[in-house]
């Protein structure tokens, strides 16, 4: 694919994708996401050419931008798409699928200061929620989808939904039937179960008061002989 064409690909992959985008002129002035996709494709390209400094310059200017933050080395497959993007950040040795789609504040992000592969492999389709962070050299694998404000810190499986800190697999979608299977969630049972346990209680409480008011406001038996 030329690069003319991935362009106009990135373009279409906007108006897919958010509903709010209006024209083409709109996208190409007023897109941050589109905006650090093309500086990062200039910035990669250069990186791949093994060219010193300049690189990571131009990332540089793209982050103070665009508020997007994706490090010349990080490889991105095709259909990329950050929504709002402000505070994404995007390690060294991050790998992107095709069509996948970030929202503000997510996170791609090493545990290592070696330099080895340290950063997350997600893979295509993947769709990962505001403020999620994905910590190490993990797999995502194909059609996961990731809740906003998840830590995940663990590979994932395709075809899962993962939430929480520490993220957790809760759903897992057939890729061939589209079924959803949800997962045993020991966690979640519990504060269910507590939270039942918690109304109870409070029922009891209620009519043991109302039981007390009772009594308080009968006269005493000597009152009610006399």
């Amino acid at each position: 694919m030329g690069l003319l064409q991935e362009i106009r690909n990135d373009i279409a992959v906007v108006f897919e994708r958010d509903p709010a985008a209006s024209n083409v002129v709109e996208v190409l002035l007023a897109y941050p996401g589109f905006h650090a996709r093309q500086v990062h494709r200039l910035a990669h390209a250069l990186w791949r050419a093994r060219v010193p400094v300049l690189p990571r310059v131009i990332s540089h200017l793209g982050r103070f931008l665009t508020g997007i933050e994706i490090h010349p080395g990080a490889t991105i497959g095709s259909g990329f798409f950050i929504d709002h993007g402000s505070g994404v950040v995007i390690g060294e040795t991050a790998e992107i699928g095709d069509n996948v789609s970030l929202y503000q504040g997510v996170t791609l992000g090493g545990t290592s200061h070696q330099k080895v592969k340290r950063h997350p492999t997600l893979g295509d389709n993947v769709v990962v929620g505001a403020n999620a962070v994905l910590i190490g050299a993990i797999t995502i694998g194909d059609n996961v989808k990731i809740g906003a404000g998840s830590v995940v810190v663990t590979s994932v499986p395709s075809n899962a939904t993962v939430v929480g800190v520490p993220g957790r697999v809760v759903a897992i979608r057939s890729p061939d039937d589209d079924t959803l299977e949800r997962l045993p969630d020991p966690e979640w049972d519990f504060m269910q179960g507590l939270q039942r346990r918690l109304t109870e209680l409070e029922a009891r409480l209620t009519a043991l008061e109302a039981q007390l008011d009772r009594q308080h406001a009968a006269p005493p038996s000597s009152e009610r002989r006399s």
